[in-house]
Parts: C-alpha cells; sequence; structure tokens
C-alpha cells in the first residue's frame, strides 16, 4: 500500500463483512471535520500543508472498520538482519508498517536489505547526525512516530530523544547491566561473555535515554552458553533470540503508545 501523496493519503481494503480498510491519515496535514457517515460511506475534508484551498474526500464505502497506521523508523549500522526481520513482521499489519530505514554506514548490508524490501533508505554522516535537524526533519516528512535502534552504533542525539520521548527502543545482545556501555556491542560483547565463563547470556531490550544500554528495560530473554562455546556460537544463539522476541515487543510499544 503506498501513499497519494508525501502528504495524502491511502487506503486499501475488500468490501466484505467484517474486511479492514485502512486509512492512512499523515501527521502534518489537518483534517477540517470529523469524519462523518454519509449514505455511501464518509467524507471529510482534507488541507494538504501549504495548499490554498480544500481537498473534498468522499470514499465510497461502508462497512468497514478504519484503522489509522503508525510508521516505523529503524536505525541500523551492519547487515540488518533485524531490520529485514521487523519490516517482514509487519509487512502485512493492519496498523503498523516500517516506513523508512536510516544507516550511518555506506557500506552497510541495510542498504541493500531496504532496497529489496522497498523500503526508503536514507544514509548519513556523524555531521548530519549530530549537528542538524535535518534527519528529524525526514522522519517527520515520513510520518514517523516509532523509531528502533537494530544494531545501531552512536549514541542518540538528544534533539531526537526529546521529539520521541519514550519511543525509542533498541536491542542490547546480553543481559544488561552486564556487558553494556560504550564499546560494547556485537562480537565484542559475545567475546567478553565467553571469556568471563558466563553461564547463560541473552537480550535486552530497553527504551533509551542519554546514555548507552540505559533506559527502561522492555524484555529479557536468555539462552545458555555451553562449554566449548566460540563468540560465534553464542552469537547464533543471541540472534536467534533477537528475531524472535524483538518484532513482538516492537509491536506491543507502538500499540500501547
Amino acid at each position: 500500500m503506498r501513499p497519494l501523496s508525501p502528504c495524502g493519503l491511502a487506503f486499501s481494503g475488500k468490501p466484505a463483512s467484517g474486511a479492514v480498510l485502512t486509512i492512512k491519515i499523515y501527521r502534518n496535514c489537518t483534517i477540517s471535520k470529523a469524519w462523518r457517515p454519509y449514505p455511501s460511506g464518509f467524507f471529510c475534508n482534507f488541507d494538504p500543508p501549504g495548499s490554498r484551498s480544500k481537498t473534498r474526500l468522499l470514499f465510497l464505502i461502508s462497512n468497514y472498520q478504519l484503522t489509522f497506521m503508525h510508521h516505523i523508523a529503524i536505525f541500523a549500522s551492519g547487515s540488518g538482519s533485524n531490520a529485514q526481520r521487523i519490516a517482514e513482521y509487519f509487512a502485512d499489519h493492519p496498523q503498523i508498517e516500517v516506513s523508512l530505514i536510516l544507516t550511518n554506514n555506506p557500506a552497510a548490508g541495510v542498504i541493500e536489505r531496504g532496497r529489496q524490501l522497498g523500503i526508503p533508505v536514507i544514509v548519513f554522516n556523524r555531521t548530519q547526525f549530530y549537528q542538524s535537524d535535518g534527519l528529524l526533519e525526514q522522519l517527520q516528512f515520513f510520518n514517523i512516530d516509532f523509531v528502533v535502534l537494530a544494531g545501531f552504533l552512536w549514541l542518540v542525539p538528544e534533539n531526537l530523544i526529546k521529539a520521541f520521548p519514550e519511543r525509542i527502543v533498541n536491542i542490547h545482545p546480553a543481559l544488561l547491566p552486564a556487558y553494556g556501555g560504550k564499546g560494547m556491542y556485537g562480537t565484542k560483547v559475545h567475546e567478553a561473555v565467553v571469556a568471563a565463563g558466563e553461564k547463560f547470556t541473552g537480550i535486552t531490550i530497553h527504551l533509551i535515554d542519554e546514555e548507552y544500554d540505559r533506559g527502561r528495560i522492555v524484555l529479557q530473554a536468555q539462552c545458555p552458553v555451553a562449554p566449548g562455546d566460540t563468540p560465534e556460537d553464542v552469537a547464533r544463539k543471541v540472534q536467534s533470540l533477537e528475531h524472535e522476541h524483538f518484532p513482538a515487543a516492537i509491536e506491543k510499544l507502538v500499540l500501547n503508545q
């Protein structure tokens, strides 16, 4: 399903009892009158930003359930396996879609994954991330209302945290507070877990604040570390947990906003 314009609406559905019509109402538009019944459906006046005239929209529908969409942006720095898993999980979701992927790594595998999934991808640098509101404006343009960090390695700046309070979620490949903090990511975490002789490790899904790997914990899941496991063995177990739990945790957070 695609929007009619960057500031417009889109809908889909089948004219059958119990079917769902999905209406995308974008946040930078004004609905000047509430939806109200019409003999063959609904109508409203719709004011695109900068428009001098009202656009009257008549939806020739009836017996549909109207559903407002949530738009997710995913930040990733690496291969993007979690980003792909999340996008596939929400591909046919009636209320949530992955609308944008962003990366700080021009060589990241997530770029090609995003293209294959048909999701817009933005590549940015450190200056654009920390010294400009340009990315925030892009998020607003795509009507993003929830942000997911899926293997994203930079500390999120204050302007994004303020724009999305309690609406940025991260996943960490260990059971925080253990093996967290600056510099603890990916293989480095698994190497530390094996070196310490841990019997268990896992994942932590948490909302973010101004510090690395801090913020309210939403969910933790664990897996065993067997004698003789290598960091690569641990990585595979942890990735399995990520793919199993992260999409569903995101769904719950988004729908409970």
